[in-house]
C-alpha cells in the first residue's frame, strides 16, 4: 500500500511538471525550458542529500549516470512533444511506452501478480489511455516526426525509470543526484552547440523551475516506491501521470473533461484498487 500511495504521487507529480513543462516549450525553444528546469531539479534533490542521505556507490554512479542520459532525452522529447500535439493523441502513445517497458523488465526479472494485479494491469493501461486522451472526433492526425517524438518519449522515460530501479536500494538520493547533474550537463552542453538555433525568446522561468522541482519530486517517490514495491506495478501506476496534466488543464485552463476521460479516471480508481489488493 506504502508503495501504491508513493506510486501515485510521483505520477500526479509528473502529470503537472509535464503541464508546465509543455507549456514554457510553447513560449521559446524546449531546450531553454529544460536549461532552467533540470538545474532546479539538481537543486531540489541536493538540498534532500542531508534528509535523506546519499551512498555513492560505483553502481549507484553507473545507474544515476545512465538515467541522467535517458533524463535529458525524456525532458526534451517529451516537452517536444506535448509542445507540437496533437496531445489527445501523443500523449497516450508516450504513457503507454513508458508502461510497458519497465512492465515488461518486472516480469522478466521475476515478479509476479496475483489475480487482483492481473486484472488490474490491463485496467490500468486502459485507464492511461483513456484519461490521456481528449475528445478524438475531429483531432488532427499526427505527423511521422510527432509519432517518433513520442516513441522516443515513451522510451527515454521508461528507460530512466528502469535505470533508478537497478541502483542499490541503499543508495538514498544518490543514483537522483547524479542523475540530475548528468541531464543537467548534457542539456547545458546541448544548448551550447544549438545555441544558434534556440532563438531569442526568453525561457517561462516561474513554469519551468517549477516544472524542474515537481518532476525532481517525482522522482523521489517513483525511487521511493519502487524499493518498497514491484516495478510492475510501480511503473503502470506511474505511467497514469496524464491524469496529473488532465485535471490542471481543466482547473487552470477551464478545458473540459470529455466523457472517456471520466471514463478513464472511474477506471484508473478501480485498477488502483485491484493492484491495492495483490
Amino acid at each position: 500500500m506504502i508503495a501504491l500511495l508513493l506510486a501515485l504521487g510521483s505520477s500526479l507529480a509528473y502529470g503537472c511538471a509535464d503541464f508546465l513543462g509543455g507549456l514554457g516549450a510553447r513560449k521559446a525553444h524546449v531546450l531553454r525550458t529544460v536549461m532552467v528546469a533540470a538545474p532546479a531539479s539538481l537543486a531540489v534533490e541536493l538540498l534532500l542529500w542531508p534528509v535523506l542521505g546519499a551512498s555513492f556507490s560505483p553502481a549507484a554512479l553507473g545507474w544515476g549516470a545512465a538515467s541522467g542520459v535517458a533524463s535529458a532525452a525524456a525532458f526534451a522529447l517529451l516537452y517536444r512533444t506535448l509542445a507540437i500535439g496533437p496531445m489527445n493523441v501523443l500523449s497516450p502513445v508516450t504513457a503507454l511506452v513508458s508502461a510497458a517497458l519497465p512492465v515488461t523488465v518486472g516480469l522478466l526479472q521475476g515478479e509476479r501478480l496475483g489475480m487482483a494485479g492481473l486484472l488490474g494491469l490491463p485496467l490500468t493501461l486502459a485507464a492511461v489511455v483513456l484519461v490521456s486522451a481528449g475528445q478524438g472526433a475531429g483531432s488532427s492526425r499526427p505527423s511521422r516526426t510527432a509519432l517518433l517524438l513520442a516513441f522516443g518519449a515513451g522510451g527515454a522515460i521508461a528507460l530512466q525509470l528502469i535505470f533508478l530501479h537497478q541502483a542499490p536500494s541503499d543508495s538514498g538520493v544518490a543514483p537522483l543526484i547524479i542523475g540530475r547533474a548528468v541531464s543537467s550537463a548534457v542539456t547545458l552542453a546541448a544548448a551550447g552547440v544549438m545555441h544558434r538555433r534556440l532563438g531569442p525568446e526568453k525561457p517561462a522561468y516561474a513554469m519551468s523551475v517549477t516544472a524542474g522541482v515537481l518532476d525532481s519530486l517525482a522522482n523521489l517517490l517513483f525511487l521511493l516506491a519502487a524499493r518498497s514495491g514491484d516495478l510492475t506495478v510501480v511503473a503502470v501506476i506511474t505511467a497514469l501521470y496524464p491524469a496529473g496534466t488532465v485535471l490542471l488543464a481543466r482547473s487552470v485552463l477551464s478545458e473540459r473533461l470529455h466523457r472517456g476521460q471520466l471514463i478513464g479516471l472511474g477506471t484508473a480508481a478501480v485498477a488502483v484498487s485491484l493492484l491495492a489488493l495483490t
